[in-house]
């Protein structure tokens, strides 16, 4: 069962009647967005009683009537600032591919705000310190890591410690932990059996298996979390020091 918000799910049923030239049954829908019919018919009963145009019905198949389209994003205030912000923060201290995807999305954002709004994105004053040290890298392999965060796939890894030993692993990849000039995989490791933490620039070899893992729908990261919350370090080679 898929785990989309209902929002996000609204908005989806809408994209799909759009692009869709034929009546589309719940049933469809269903497959498409990975739920019930049931869950599909309470879905069209909330988007028909907030008049978006849908006709149709149960067993019969909806329609998108021509011409609604979502409404323009409106962002205000703090909402920008906050957006802003964050954005900034990746393009200055993230990768190489996720600046550039952090770059793309805030041109997006400034193009679809009305005037008055976008042009508090170009004149913002929240500023980020230039990203990194020199000499100081994120590691070749961050792109291929979050893919496999993301797909909850298995890594195998090769990885040089700080005393140069070279050892190869078989991880869990739960999520990157960002500091200001380093950045850390968060990983169960299987030869271990335990959690490990790896320095990404210090990850000389990489390949995304196609074993998948449960990651308990976020749970191992909260463990792992927690954990080095409680001062455990279950870190492979040297912890930037706490608030680095």
């Amino acid at each position: 069962m898929n785990a989309m918000r209902r929002a996000d799910r609204l908005l989806q049923i809408i994209q799909v009647l759009r692009r869709s030239h034929r009546p589309t049954t719940a049933q469809d829908l269903a497959a498409e967005l990975e739920v019930t019919p049931r869950t599909i018919y309470r879905d069209m009963a909330v988007l028909q009683a907030s008049r978006v145009p849908i006709d149709g019905e149960a067993g019969v198949g909806y329609v998108l009537r021509p011409g609604y389209d979502l409404p323009p994003l409106m962002l205000e205030g703090a909402e920008i600032d906050a957006v802003v912000l964050g954005l900034t923060m990746v393009i200055e201290r993230g990768d190489p591919e996720l600046a550039l995807g952090a770059r793309d999305a805030l041109a997006k954002v400034e193009a679809v705000l009305p005037r008055t709004a976008s042009h508090q994105v170009r004149s913002a004053r929240l500023l980020i310190p230039h990203r990194l040290a020199p000499g100081v890298s994120f590691g070749q392999f961050t792109p291929a890591i979050r893919s496999a965060i993301h797909r909850s796939a298995k890594l195998s890894i090769a990885y040089v410690d700080l005393r140069e030993n070279r050892t190869e692993r078989t991880v869990w990849p739960l999520g990157l932990y960002l500091y200001s000039h380093v950045t850390l995989l968060c990983a169960w490791c299987e030869e271990r059996e335990d959690f490990r933490a790896f320095r990404a620039e210090r990850i000389d070899a990489c390949e995304v298996l196609p074993t998948r893992f449960d990651g308990k729908h976020g749970g191992l990261l909260a463990e792992f979390l927690a954990r080095f919350s409680n001062g455990h370090t279950p870190v492979e080679a040297g912890l930037p020091a706490r608030g680095e």
